[in-house]
């Protein structure tokens, strides 16, 4: 009796399960080939908190808004001090403008060295001690992971900058928003391109083992399955020290085309590497090569490059391109741009909702779709942004798009 009274109720939480994933309880999952329409999918239903909280007054004591920041506040800092910059320059600019009501805006940041350690202590900060009314982090994928966690129990809005994770948003919390379109969008530009060039089984892909690259290569390899397209060889690994005979082996093999999927300055030192060796095939990469240390980094090896363009100069620069020049010394990338937006986009839900959480959320929501400096805003159901992306390359010292 109690074995089947477990199995009974193992069964109803996997019909659970299976309803909230889309599938039919009892059933293995079917294929997409196969057909068979699902009953309920909830990627498909837009998330919106509807507990309490929206009764709660505005708060008559306080002397300015505090908006968090989950990241580092250092300009200099080699991976994330352009984020802080233009972060920064958003505030200044929504103090110039009158703050809310008069009352000054402050960005207040908390960061820890090794996030995975103090990261979700250092968010919880934020929310208990500095008393945020939203949080804008975090500076990857990663720690957007780690504010998320905080978010869910807060009941507090975070809105990433710089997160591409598709999965952060399919946690189903209501209160977690990306600027930047998911890898989901952005891996399969690169099959496609791969299939335009021919490349068939006549590619090869290299890729760190870091948390956003492994998430980037998961879609990828989804994408790539469903062209039937295998690559000839696959490597992984974790600096660029120990490439030399990958590279003389892809050298000698001339492959087609060559998909790095690495941080920024590690896909800038494999494409130097391979050009200096004499690969002059395509380089495809993540959209880690529109970020301006590659640009900067790859120089003249920065022929023939193709990648997700998630930000591109304008011809005419705009106040915060001409801004962020003038403070930084470079022109902003996708990153800065899209910090700026993040906070701006705080800003204003702040000003439509007044100073309350639930609010501010659904003001969020309600502004899309939101023209940025980084492009459109158009929240999906799950609060990510569902805007199309082109292909992009490297011409002249900066990124642009792919003819």
């Amino acid at each position: 009796m109690v074995r089947r009274n477990i199995g009974f109720v193992l069964l109803g939480l996997g019909s659970i399960a299976a309803a909230v994933l889309g599938a039919e309880p009892g059933a293995v999952s079917p294929k997409p080939s196969e057909g068979r329409a699902v009953f309920h999918d909830g990627r498909k239903q837009p998330l919106e908190y509807v507990g309490p909280g929206r009764e709660q007054p505005e708060p008559a004591d306080l002397e300015e808004v505090r908006i968090g920041y989950f990241g580092p506040n250092d300009p200099a800092h080699a991976k994330f001090g352009d984020l802080w910059s233009a972060a920064r320059m958003a505030i200044e600019q929504a103090n110039r403008e009158g703050g809310y009501r008069g009352k000054p805006f402050r960005l207040v940041a908390r960061w820890s060295d090794n996030p995975w350690t103090g990261g979700a202590a250092q968010a919880a900060r934020l929310v208990y001690d500095d008393k945020v009314w939203a949080i804008i982090g975090g500076v990857d994928s990663a720690t957007t992971h780690l504010a998320e966690q905080i978010a869910a129990k807060a009941r507090l809005v975070i809105v990433s900058p710089a997160s591409t994770d598709r999965s952060a948003n399919s946690a189903f919390v209501p209160w977690i928003f990306s600027c930047l379109p998911g890898d989901d969008v952005l891996a399969p530009l690169l099959v496609d391109r791969l299939a335009t060039i021919r490349a068939e089984d006549a590619f090869v892909v290299l890729g760190t083992d870091d948390h956003d690259c492994r998430v980037f290569l998961g879609q990828l390899n989804a994408a790539l399955r469903k062209r039937n397209l295998v690559p000839r060889r696959r490597w992984s690994f974790s600096g660029v020290e120990d490439l030399g005979n990958v590279v003389r082996q892809i050298t000698e093999e001339k492959p087609r085309a060559v998909v790095v999927v690495a941080p920024a300055e590690a896909s800038a030192q494999v494409t130097i590497q391979l050009r200096e060796a004499g690969y002059r095939g395509p380089i495809l990469g993540g959209p880690w090569m529109g970020r301006r240390r590659f640009v900067e980094l790859v120089a003249s090896a920065a022929n023939d490059l193709v990648f997700p363009l998630l930000y591109a100069p304008r011809e005419s620069p705009t106040p915060f391109a001409e801004e962020f020049h003038r403070r930084v010394g470079k022109p902003p990338d996708y990153a800065a741009a899209a910090a700026y937006d993040a906070v701006t986009l705080v800003v204003a839900a702040v000003r439509q909702a007044g100073l309350n959480r639930a609010r501010i959320a659904d003001a969020i929501r309600a502004l899309a779709p939101w023209e940025g400096e980084c492009g459109p805003i158009l929240w999906d159901a799950l609060g990510g942004n569902s805007r199309t992306v082109a292909l992009g390359t490297v011409r002249d010292g900066s990124v642009a798009r792919l003819p």
